[in-house]
């Protein structure tokens, strides 16, 4: 079972709102998942990105890979303070 870092798409039509969730590569995209990480609004200007990186790197460790547009979020989001 391979398991991937995606995108999980909510709202309505032409308003769309993104879970970034970590999903059993075979599950449908907006099915059953394992955990939400963060969230992603493209329609806020600009985007607005909330990523949990303990959660993240939690499941990176364990194995799940980012997609390629996920991994473009990750980039952009804001480091997490430094505790």
């Amino acid at each position: 079972m391979a398991v991937k870092v995606r995108l999980a798409r909510l709202g309505r039509k032409k308003k769309p709102f993104y879970r970034i969730v970590v999903a059993n590569s075979e599950a449908p995209r907006d099915g059953k998942f394992l955990e939400i990480v963060g969230t992603y609004d493209p329609l806020k200007d600009p985007a607005e990105i909330n990523i949990k990186h303990d959660k993240l790197q939690k499941w990176m460790d364990k194995g799940a890979r980012p997609t390629d547009t996920v991994k473009s979020l990750i980039a952009k989001s804001p480091a997490p303070a430094a505790e």
